[in-house]
């Protein structure tokens, strides 16, 4: 394992300081394992979000700075073909492991031997070494890349997204808690990774904190943006394309609806709204962008039914998981984008907002405050009040230059979140991992 105190920031691998440092070992090709969620759905529904975008995303960049990706995720269809080519030099190879439909997040464990057979037979099939390392994410992808990085006699990477210990420490009233099942996978995988993957600082810290990592295992990598795509563009044109008047109030939630996203506080919020300026009810527009998932999947109608209970049904707007030509749109047509999670590893939703220029409201909990720079490309909120988010969300939508301060904002902070810099912290990490990887073993556990 490496040896540097503290936790660690990438730096590209192409630095002059790793460089005179240590040898740099560029992989020439990654076995990337997305079990749960594959990167070819489409974010904002079921168990698909920041993280499919991040692997597509990270997947892309590799292949082009030329280290070949193999992305292995679990068929839930028999019309998926076996292998399907995302991008030159990235590959997604469908595992079939129990059936194709019916089986949800909470029963794959049960068909982590299934998908652990999958990735080492496709393995078998080509020539000895033929990876250099295994990236896994999540979890249950991590526990499939420990015996895969095992018989392969390669490093493994690990990124954690999300974890259990967080979630419950930060759980919603009425949420379900993760189960322990989960809680010690997650410490066996923290336990034998080469290198660990975070987010964020304060990602870091919780994985040193709750799970024991080794600081000198844990690489800080920010998630990026294609800030080619998502930039900032004409609000009435993008209110034209959406069907939203051009003097409307749009407020945008974007993401899984479920009680860990928190989309009913905002709901609840625009009632405060109204309930003291009712003037603003011909005016506000709330609009849902994604779709039921987790344990939102128990009462798919709840949010709907939360509006109709608070009187605002008129108001809000659902819409299903766009694509994200559409959602840059949304973004663009939005005065405030509002994210009130109660966890978030990142906030991928927060960035790409602010990368098109609109301001961010946002709980100020885990990597939100990486994500967005308080008074300077949004607000954080201290609490999940939704009088706090009332408050916050009109301080913007009542303030013309604040908004046009924070949307200027918002457009700078998002800038430095570019996928290239998340490439090459990867690609850092990497090297250290080849570098430095020791043998793995399966009795190797977390005292």
């Amino acid at each position: 394992m490496a040896a540097s105190a503290g936790v660690r920031k990438t730096t590209p691998v192409t630095s002059p300081s790793l460089l005179s440092s240590r040898r740099v070992r560029r992989p020439r090709r990654v076995a990337v394992l997305s079990i749960h969620t594959s990167p070819l759905d489409q974010p904002g529904t079921g168990d698909a979000g920041g993280m499919n975008v991040y692997v597509v995303e990270t997947a892309k960049r590799l292949a082009e700075s030329g280290t070949e990706v193999e992305i292995f995720t679990r068929a839930t269809s028999s019309d998926l073909a076996p292998v399907v080519q995302m991008a030159p030099g990235v590959l997604v190879r469908h595992v079939t492991a129990g059936p194709f439909e019916g089986l949800n997040k909470q029963d794959l464990p049960g068909q982590l031997c299934a998908v652990t057979a999958g990735v080492l037979r496709a393995e078998a099939s080509r020539p000895e070494g033929w990876f250099d390392l295994i990236h896994s994410h999540y979890w249950l992808s991590g526990q499939v890349g420990w015996l895969a990085a095992e018989r392969w006699n390669v490093p493994l990477v690990h990124s954690m997204h999300t974890m259990a210990k967080v979630k419950n420490r930060d759980l919603s009233a009425g949420d379900t808690p993760e189960p322990a099942l989960r809680v010690i996978g997650e410490e066996q995988v923290v336990a034998v990774a080469d290198r660990l993957i975070a987010n964020t600082d304060d990602e870091a810290h919780e994985l040193v904190d709750l799970y024991g990592a080794e600081r000198d295992r844990v690489d800080v990598v920010h998630p990026g943006v294609d800030l080619d795509f998502f930039t900032p563009g004409s609000r009435s044109a993008a209110r034209r394309r959406h069907g939203v008047a051009d003097d409307a109030v749009v407020l945008l939630f974007v993401g899984r609806i479920q009680p860990l996203k928190a989309p009913d506080v905002l709901v609840k919020a625009a009632a405060e709204m109204v309930a003291a300026d009712p003037a603003l009810r011909d005016r506000l527009k709330v609009v849902i962008c994604g779709g039921p998932s987790g344990s939102g999947l128990e009462r798919p109608t709840s949010l709907m039914d939360l509006a109709s209970q608070l009187g605002i049904d008129d108001l809000v707007r659902f819409e299903p998981p766009s694509d994200r030509g559409a959602l840059a749109e949304w973004f663009r047509a939005a005065d405030v984008t509002v994210v009130p999670s109660h966890s978030e590893s990142f906030g991928l939703v927060a960035v790409e907002s602010q990368a098109c220029g609109t301001p961010v409201v946002a709980a100020a909990v885990g990597g939100l405050r990486t994500a967005v720079a308080d008074h300077v490309s949004g607000l954080l909120v201290d609490t999940h009040h939704p009088r706090d988010f009332a408050a916050a969300i009109s301080s913007i939508v009542r303030q013309p230059r604040l908004r046009e301060e924070l949307s200027h904002g918002a457009h700078m902070h998002a800038a430095s979140f570019g996928w290239a810099a998340t490439t090459a912290g990867l690609l850092n990490s990497y090297a250290a991992a080849m570098t430095n990887a020791a043998p793995l073993t399966l009795t190797a556990q977390r005292p």
